[in-house]
This record gives structure tokens, C-alpha cells and sequence, in this order.
């Protein structure tokens, strides 16, 4: 891409490019796929006057630049990245639309009497029509029957000064109404565009990683246990097991080879295949972050569906009371002034704008939130259940000691562990692969193909012997490996030392035994301290390890109670087993073990961290210091929550008002439409405010 430097700042640049060298699409296009690269913090695309303003931070001036640089045709003009964008929609600003809809108010009044009558039946049919629609669909108390009534009325009686204020103000409501929904959506999906999705493609003949924004049609992407597939494609190598059920709803993975179709948002649960890309616009973060908030829309928080039915409910008693106002008074105008104020659309717009609002503050802090329904649920959480590697201890454990057996050398036992683990994607495997490097040990794979056996551990074979490393149970009781006196003395003294262990064999021989040192996170004793604090009363650790390790870190963290040599079926019934007592459960995961109990508990929460397939199942993503977003995540649901309740006493409290001033005749209809829809903006730009205190850093 052709440009040049106009202006430059530390960590600020505007570029000029020839005017009308972007396409609007294209324009968009650029904006998305630069603000996803590392250190830009945002950038601004203008077709119109041919400039570019970006902002950065961490990086030079000339790497910047060089993103720009980078999208030549192959991206600007690729047929289905652009089709993955939708046409920007050059909207009106908001100043521009309500100025226009008050001249066009204030001048209707300087025309004749018979113009402005035509004019005002013209501005009120389209909502007569939308109230009589309801009515055909089986809605007779809802806000658009309401207010067709009020217009109605209105005109039929003559009024139309009272029918034209109150159809500018139902208009005003709406472009103001529809300004603070678009603000907050927006907000929230650039809040999501800060985040960052890699993938593994192969480049002359090498691996390497790019942001998964940058996949075209025919790029090649490496896929191991655990991966999300980014797009569709065909399998050109490798063989693996696909969980589809995301895409066609099957429960059980379906085994792919060579020439079989893949498609994106499926998980790779075994294997390792290499998938040339075949589709991939509707796949482009821009249009994941889009559905994904769609998708949000309709896991409602149980606070905003109680509002917006409430909301309907009340309708029908705006109705009854213009009946009994008529009845009581036989005041026409009286009783149409009842219909004028209504709950609906203050209610309707405040609990989703709420929930948007709490999920771009969430967004703000690296927390991706799938739904309103999840934050509520967290909010009223009683339990919360957290694996304990990689989420409690730190997610870089370290090779403390390896204990050998049959003569073998602890560079043998490393060289086998190292070569079989680098294909499981899991704190402890890497572990292990990175004590191999440290000591530079090569370790060429010899051995056949490595399966993985959920909740047990990998297995293969070399030399004709079979290979097993894994969890105590797997090598002792699955496989039947002979546990000896010396194997039982090493494994008692490991256990003191509080570190996890695994297991590995050769034949029918145990090998050796790699005990790795997995510290505590150094906030995991403040944050469980902090949870406490804000009503979680109970906090359980699950893990794989031994009562002796579990007990120790248990103490150490003041967590309530652990559940020692949990499996990821037992975590799952236990999961279960808390919600039949009637708690309201957390799981707090990170590896593919987790996925059953994520998958069980009312919210599943992954870590920074966590593999694919974890982060997929989960509800709520957390940051890669993702103990430390816990209580804040709490703080956010319990505002949220908070706030929702308060805007509807509000809502009910002024327009109660407001009925009874009509009523009274202290505040004229036009007067009390203007508060009505003035009030409901305000709540609803109010709920656009961030939701936690101040983040304790500490914490």
C-alpha cells in the first residue's frame, strides 16, 4: 500500500494515501486488520480525505508502519476477506438528527391549518399500523398499542398540537433510544477487537504463527489436540478426531483424514492434521466478535427478562387506568393523558443497555463475557470450584527432581518424557519439554503415534516396546505396571514435598517418576480472601493429585474444602452433585481436562491461558492474570444486577409521577411526554457508566 508521513508524534503517526484509493469495505478492512496487530492501540481509516491515524505503543515507529506496508492486493482487494465486511452505514450524527427533527416540528406550526392536519396523520399512521400489527399478532398490551392509542385519541379529538408533540417526542425517544443501544454495541466490539487470535500456518515449509485475521483461501493450518479449527478447509495431512457438535450438534468426535472437510469453530479433540483453508471471510474476527454478541443477546440476564416482561405487564394497567380516569371523570382528554407515560421503553432499554455496559467493562479488563445470563449467575454464585494446576499454582511449573528406576539415566527418562508430552498442550507437558531444553536435550520423535487418553495421560510405542506417561492411576491400575518397594518409597517421599508427579513407563517397567514443582500464584491466598468477602461461601479446589499436595495447598490458600485424584468424569459428576444440593456453582479451569465440569457448572470460567477447547466450553473468558480479574468480575455482576433493580424503581417511580401530575392537572400531556422521554434517555445513557470500584491491585 502506497503512503506517506504527514504528521509524526511518539507513538502517534498520520499517513496520506491517494484519495478514493480505499473503497469504504477496504477502509474498514484496514482498520481491522492492523488494530489487531501487537502495540497498536487504535487506528482510524478516512476514504474520504485519503488519511490514516495510528496510534501505537511498544513498538517503533518503522514496525508500525510496516503492517501498513504489508497490505498489498492479496488482502485489499481478496474477495472474501471484503465480503466478511459489511458496507458501512454512513449514519447521521446525533446533534444533525435531532436539529432536523425540531425545524421540521417548528415549522409544521407556521403552515395552514388543513396541511397541518395532513401532515399529522401522516406522522402518526406509521405507529397506528405498528399498534394494529401487535394487536393482529396477539399483543394487545405492549408500548406500540399504547402509543397508537395515544395518537389516535389525540387526533380524533382534534388535538393536533398535543398529536404532534407527542409523535416528535415518541420520534426524538427513538433516535436517541437507538444512539445510546448502537454506542454501547459498538463500545463493546471495539472493546473485544483489542484481543488477539493465533494460529499456526505453514510457510515454505515452516511453521509459524500469524494472527488468525491474516488466513486467506489456500494458507495451510497446523492443528494439534486442543485446537479451535479457524475456518472451513479440506485435511491435506494427519489424522485427528473432531468434535463438531458446535457446528452440526453430533456428541461424538468424528475421526478425519486426508480429503475429508473440516469447519471452523469445530475442536481438534486427538491428533494432529493440517487443514488448507478453503473459506474463510465469514470467519474473520470482526464477524466472530458480531455473532458472538448477537449470541449474547439472547442469553438475557434473568434481572432483564423480569424487567422487560414487567415492562408489558404494566401496559395493561395504563389501559385500565385511562378506563377508570374515563369512567370517574368522563374527561376525554384526561383519560387519553393516562396512555401518554408509559414503563415500557425506559425498561426495555435500560436492562439490555446494562448488560452491554457491563460486558464492555468486563471487555476493558481482558474478560470476555458470552452472555448477560452468565454475569447474573456469577453475581448470585454461592460456590465457586477451581482446578488447581494452572489456575490456583502458576501457570510455568518448573522440573523440581526425576527419580529413575531400572538403571536408566534421568537423561533417557527427560529425552521419552519430553518427546512424547511436546504434543499434549497442558502446563505440566511443557514443563517437562522446557526441563529438556534447559538441559539440551534433543529429542528426534522415534516413536509412533502419540494418542492422548482423556484424564490418564499419552501413549505410544518405540522400538517395539509401548510407552506410557501419565497419572498414577493410569500407569498402576489402567496399564498394570508393577508398583515396587523402592517405586512406593520414592512416591511417599515426593509427596511431602507437595509437588505433582508424572509417571512414566517403558514396557511393562516403570521408568521413572518427574516430579514438578507447580508454585502457587502469589494472589491466589487474597483472591479466595476477596471472594469470601463479596459471599462466596463455598470454595473448592478439584485435583488429580494425592489428599497429601492438596491438603497442603488447600491450607495455604484458606480454600474450604478440596477433592483429591479427581478425573475430568468425577469433576463433572461432582459439579453435578453441588447443583443437586442446590448451589449455584463456578468452575474455574484451564486444560482439556476441565472441559466436562466447565461444561456442567452454571458458569464455566477459563483462564488467560487455557487450551482451546477449555475456551470454548467456558462462559466467561478471564485475562492471562486471571485470579486476579475474579473478585473484580464479581464487583461488575453484583452492579450489574444492582443497577438494573435501581433503573427500574426509577423508571416506575417517575412515570408513577408523571401520571398522577396528568391526573391532577399539574403537568400537561406535551410537558409530561417531554420528561417521559427525557427520563428514559438519561437511564439509559446513566447505564452506559462503569460498574466496579476501583481495582485493587493487590488483588
Amino acid at each position: 500500500m502506497n503512503f506517506y508521513i504527514a504528521h509524526r508524534l511518539p507513538g502517534r503517526l498520520r499517513l496520506r494515501y491517494k484519495r478514493k484509493g480505499l473503497s469504504r469495505k477496504q477502509a474498514v478492512l484496514v482498520e481491522t486488520l492492523v488494530s489487531l496487530q501487537e502495540g497498536i492501540i487504535s487506528i482510524s481509516v478516512n476514504p474520504v480525505s485519503g488519511s490514516i491515524l495510528i496510534e501505537y505503543s511498544g513498538i517503533s515507529e518503522e514496525e508500525a508502519l510496516s503492517y501498513i506496508r504489508a497490505l498489498n492486493s492479496s488482502y485489499l482487494e481478496n474477495e472474501e476477506l471484503l465480503a466478511s465486511i459489511d458496507e458501512p452505514v454512513v449514519t447521521q450524527g446525533l446533534a444533525v438528527s435531532l436539529v432536523g427533527l425540531l425545524a421540521e416540528f417548528f415549522i409544521r406550526k407556521l403552515l395552514p391549518f388543513p396541511v397541518r392536519k395532513l401532515l399529522a396523520l401522516t406522522s402518526i399512521m406509521p405507529r397506528v399500523r405498528t399498534g394494529i400489527k401487535a394487536l393482529a399478532d396477539g399483543k394487545p398490551f405492549c408500548a406500540e398499542t399504547l402509543d397508537a392509542t395515544a395518537l389516535s385519541l389525540a387526533y380524533a379529538s382534534g388535538d393536533l398540537n398535543t398529536a404532534g408533540t407527542i409523535a416528535m417526542m415518541l420520534e426524538m425517544g427513538e433516535i436517541l433510544e437507538d444512539y445510546t443501544r448502537r454506542k454501547s454495541y459498538e463500545n463493546l466490539a471495539q472493546s473485544f477487537l483489542n484481543t488477539k487470535e493465533i494460529v499456526h500456518v505453514l510457510r515454505d515449509g515452516n511453521e509459524t504463527e500469524i494472527s488468525a485475521n491474516l488466513l486467506q483461501a489456500g494458507d495451510t493450518v497446523v492443528l494439534r489436540i486442543g485446537s479451535v479449527i479457524p475456518a472451513d478447509g479440506t485435511v491435506v495431512a494427519g489424522e485427528a478426531s473432531v468434535n463438531q457438535a458446535s457446528m452440526t450438534g453430533e456428541g461424538l468426535p468424528v475421526h478425519k483424514i486426508p480429503g475429508d472437510t473440516v469447519f471452523a469453530s469445530t475442536v481438534v479433540e486427538e491428533g494432529e492434521i493440517h487443514v488448507c483453508v478453503r473459506a474463510c471471510g465469514r470467519e474473520t474476527r470482526v464477524s466472530k466478535i458480531a455473532d458472538m454478541i448477537d449470541r449474547s443477546q439472547s442469553l438475557k440476564a434473568a434481572s432483564q427478562i423480569r424487567a422487560e416482561r414487567t415492562a408489558d405487564r404494566l401496559v395493561f394497567y395504563n389501559f385500565l387506568l385511562a378506563g377508570l380516569t374515563y369512567a370517574f371523570t368522563s374527561n376525554f382528554a384526561k383519560a387519553a393523558s393516562t396512555l401518554l407515560v408509559d414503563y415500557s421503553c425506559a425498561m426495555k432499554l435500560s436492562a439490555p443497555v446494562c448488560v452491554l455496559s457491563a460486558m464492555k467493562n468486563c471487555a476493558e479488563h481482558g474478560i470476555t463475557v458470552k452472555g448477560g445470563k452468565f454475569l447474573e449467575d456469577f453475581a448470585r454464585a454461592d460456590t465457586i470450584v477451581f482446578d488447581k494446576t494452572g489456575t490456583l499454582t502458576e501457570s510455568q511449573p518448573s522440573v523440581k527432581q526425576i527419580v529413575t528406576f531400572g538403571g536408566r539415566a534421568e537423561h533417557e527418562v527427560l529425552k521419552i518424557a519430553a518427546c512424547l508430552e511436546e504434543h499434549f498442550p497442558h502446563s505440566l507437558a511443557r514443563a517437562v519439554v522446557r526441563e529438556a531444553e534447559n538441559r539440551g536435550i534433543e529429542h528426534r520423535e522415534d516413536h509412533t503415534k502419540v494418542s492422548y487418553i482423556l484424564a490418564h495421560g499419552l501413549a505410544s510405542t518405540l522400538n517395539g516396546e509401548e510407552l506410557r506417561i501419565g497419572s498414577a492411576h493410569f500407569i498402576f491400575d489402567d496399564e498394570g505396571i508393577p508398583k515396587t518397594e523402592e517405586a512406593e518409597r520414592a512416591i511417599e517421599d515426593l509427596a511431602q514435598t507437595g509437588c505433582s508427579q508424572l509417571y512414566l513407563s517403558v514396557g511393562k517397567e516403570l521408568a521413572g517418576i518427574i516430579a514438578i514443582e507447580d508454585p502457587l500464584r502469589p494472589e491466589a491466598k487474597e483472591v479466595v480472601a476477596e471472594l469470601h468477602r463479596l459471599g462466596i461461601k463455598n470454595i473448592i479446589m478439584l485435583t488429580g493429585d494425592g489428599p497429601q499436595t492438596a491438603r497442603s495447598i488447600a491450607k495455604k490458600t484458606g480454600i474450604d474444602r478440596y477433592h483429591a485424584q479427581a478425573l475430568p468424569d468425577t469433576k463433572a459428576d461432582f459439579i453435578k452433585r453441588l447443583k443437586e444440593e442446590g448451589k449455584l456453582v463456578v468452575m474455574v479451569g484451564d486444560g482439556i481436562n476441565d472441559s466436562p465440569a466447565l461444561s456442567e457448572a452454571d458458569v464455566g470460567i477459563a483462564m488467560g491461558q487455557a487450551s482451546s477447547i477449555a475456551g470454548e466450553t467456558a462462559d466467561i473468558l478471564l485475562p492471562d492474570d486471571g485470579l486476579r480479574a475474579l473478585p473484580l468480575l464479581r464487583k461488575i455482576a453484583m452492579g450489574l444486577i444492582n443497577r438494573i433493580n435501581i433503573n427500574n424503581k426509577l423508571i416506575i417511580g417517575i412515570n408513577s409521577g408523571l401520571i398522577a401530575g396528568e391526573l391532577a392537572g399539574s403537568i400537561a400531556p406535551a410537558a409530561a411526554a417531554l420528561i417521559h422521554n427525557g427520563s428514559t434517555v438519561a437511564i439509559g445513557m446513566s447505564a452506559m457508566r462503569s460498574y466496579e470500584e476501583p481495582l485493587d491491585k493487590s488483588v
